[in-house]
């Protein structure tokens, strides 16, 4: 089996080239031959390459995004794996991976292929969470070098300055047959089951065909905080609605910045689906 590890460089842990030998090996002693090549994000990673069997990927939650869509792109739908080297590898998480690197590469070597739902937005692929609001925009305001210092702690800065800034965001929202308008404060559309590996979506699976949508309502600020922490602690707070489907229409009449699995994501009005099965992950 022929085999690509795309790795981003500026990933929080970018030294993924220290290990190249021994994963090269690990994959070896499965009969995997397996080459690296560094991502760029202005080249397609796949040109050259699109009879590739298995892709591994080397980062966060963003670089799997970047190249699950261009997978898409290509018209190609290798296997996939996941080297957990970014900031918070919520995706990663989700599947079981172990933080380090080489034991994360045998278990992919020596693993089974799994057929993984993938969520779309207006065409565009998410892995983990579509999201919008307060705290969930943090990962796209702070700069690659921030998380490659202090990983987590750089989102704190950004975290504080929103929470100082809070505000309701007029939706309208239906989610299969179930239709409402609310205030939020937070919106959040899971694949997967973490964010920031704070596991807000602790039920989700990632091959039921179902994504989980959470709502923040807002209230006031105090109420709100209050009622965000309940939830964190499983408090269950009426304030937060929890759905389940498949097919979710979000719109509102703020121009709300929004966030794909840690990049800047679509304008509203949204049209989120789930695509059963679409993602082929070997772990």
């Amino acid at each position: 089996m022929k085999a690509l590890l795309l790795y981003n460089c500026h990933a929080r842990r970018g030294d993924i080239l220290k290990y190249e030998a021994k994963i090269v090996e690990i994959f070896r002693e499965q009969g995997i031959e397996i080459r690296f090549k560094k991502i760029t994000f202005d080249v397609n990673p796949f040109e050259g390459d699109e009879e590739v069997e298995l892709v591994v990927v080397s980062g966060g939650d963003g670089t799997v995004n970047y190249v699950v869509n261009m997978m898409q792109l290509s018209g190609i739908n290798p296997t996939l794996g996941i080297l957990p080297s970014g900031t918070a590898n919520d995706f990663a998480g989700a599947l079981g991976m172990p933080r380090n690197i080489l034991r994360a590469a045998r278990q992919i070597a020596e693993g089974e292929e799994h057929e993984i739902d993938c969520g779309e937005v207006d065409g565009t692929r998410f892995v983990n969470v579509l999201s919008f609001g307060v705290l969930t925009t943090t990962s796209q305001q702070t700069t690659d070098r921030e998380k490659q210092i202090v990983g987590k702690l750089a989102y704190i800065r950004v975290g504080a300055r929103d929470l100082m800034t809070m505000h309701p965001i007029p939706l309208h929202v239906r989610c299969d047959d179930k239709e409402f308008d609310i205030n939020a404060v937070m919106c959040l559309v899971f694949n997967g089951i973490t964010a920031g590996r704070i596991p807000l979506a602790p039920d989700a699976k990632l091959n039921d065909g179902m994504l989980d949508l959470l709502i923040l309502e807002y209230h006031n600020p105090v109420s709100t905080c209050l009622n965000m922490l309940r939830h964190l602690v499983k408090g269950n707070p009426e304030a937060v609605r929890h759905l389940r489907g498949s097919d979710i229409e979000i719109t509102s009449t703020l121009n709300e910045p929004t966030d794909v699995d840690g990049q800047p994501g679509p304008r509203f009005p949204m049209h989120i689906r789930c695509i059963p099965g679409a993602l082929r992950v070997r772990y």
